[in-house]
């Protein structure tokens, strides 16, 4: 009497979207599940160096709004006077088209001529509003302008877009994001607040326009001069910054302190930090990730 054979069982593969397979429970994995898994496969390797470089942007711009807010100061208390402040918006003015002209390759004359006519209508239109712009804070103390100033320029300096993403190159356009809006609109408000506590209209406009050249059109000079020579961009960062902790040293001592610790974090431990931390980066994927669907279109 022969006995029956049993029949044989098939071989554990992968199934897309359910169905069970025979002889298997229908959560069972066997050894070649684990053969298609990649440990760290997207993790970027940083070098030192290299991500001291591009943290000396932040400290640069760290930098800038830094020296706008001794100017801001100075004028306050009445050490720099309204001509004072026009010269420097002529020689800001007059610098940033000497970088424009000098960095950019592909600037054409009808390119430049359209830049000047839209900062000649943004400087009329802050000479016609620069009245209103000194009586607009007048019911509130200068005490809540100035703390509401202070914390316009963190936010502005939290959500500024470092990355030069929003920056508009001449000749192209990029849609900046949100935060960059934000940040924007942060730091004009708080020039307006700034302006509103000056005597003289003539100082209002003088340093609304000194404000908004250097929140408007900073990123564009900055970004013209890192694409055109990076060593360049380096010196430029370290003579900004050099520039500001002496003016900050001038006018107060603690500052300087506070703002000399911010840019060596800024630009020396941070680095170090993240490189730190980099070893405890872990990534796994695997057959079990979401697939990722590629298009080839040919003409």
């Amino acid at each position: 009497m022969g006995g029956s054979s049993s029949p044989t069982k098939s071989r554990w593969k992968k199934v897309a979207y359910g169905g069970m397979q025979p002889g298997y429970d229908d959560n069972h994995t066997d050894e070649s599940f684990l053969e298609d898994m990649v440990m760290n496969a997207n993790v970027v390797k940083r070098d030192v160096m290299k991500v001291m470089q591009d943290s000396i942007s932040i400290s640069q711009y760290l930098s800038i709004v830094a020296l706008v807010g001794v100017v801001w100061t100075y004028t306050l208390n009445y050490m720099l006077d309204e001509n004072s402040l026009l010269l420097i918006d002529v020689g800001l003015l007059v610098s940033g088209f000497l970088v424009l002209i000098l960095t950019e390759e592909m600037l054409s004359l009808y390119l430049l001529f359209h830049y000047f006519l839209n900062i000649a209508f943004f400087i009329m239109g802050l000479y016609i509003l620069a009245p209103i712009y000194k009586t607009l804070t007048r019911s509130i103390s200068s005490d809540s302008i100035y703390s509401v100033t202070v914390s316009l320029l963190i936010i502005h300096l939290f959500l500024h877009d470092y990355s030069r993403s929003a920056v508009r190159a001449p000749g192209t356009w990029k849609n900046p994001s949100l935060t960059s809006c934000i940040s924007l609109n942060a730091s004009v408000v708080a020039s307006v607040f700034v302006a509103s506590r000056l005597p003289s209209w003539v100082n209002v406009f003088a340093i609304m326009l000194f404000s908004l050249l250097v929140f408007l059109f900073a990123p564009l000079v900055t970004y013209c001069i890192r694409k055109y020579s990076f060593r360049l961009h380096i010196l430029f960062s370290v003579g900004l910054m050099i520039l500001s902790l002496g003016l900050v040293y001038v006018l107060h001592k603690l500052l300087f302190v506070v703002f000399l610790v911010l840019l060596i974090f800024v630009t020396i431990v941070c680095p170090y930090w993240l490189i730190m931390i980099q070893e405890y980066k872990f990534e796994i994927n695997g057959p079990w990730d979401e697939a990722k669907l590629c298009f080839d279109i040919t003409d």
